[in-house]
């Protein structure tokens, strides 16, 4: 089974991007992402929507 929670750093492996490109596309809400304890994750099947352009970002609760 596939963890569906992914750090900054396995999302940049999925993503095909570096670290810091993440950083940067969460500090300007570019990117779906949650924080837990300040930690900033993200859940695998949002990030496979929003490559394909199936979701949008107003679609986060904030």
């Amino acid at each position: 089974m596939q963890n569906k929670i992914m750090t900054v750093k396995q999302t940049a492996e999925f993503l095909g991007t570096s670290i810091t490109t993440i950083y940067t596309a969460c500090r300007e809400n570019e990117l779906p992402h949650f924080r837990v304890r300040g930690k900033i994750l993200f859940n695998r099947d949002i990030l496979e929507s929003w490559t394909r352009g199936e979701y949008q970002m107003e679609q986060i609760a904030k």
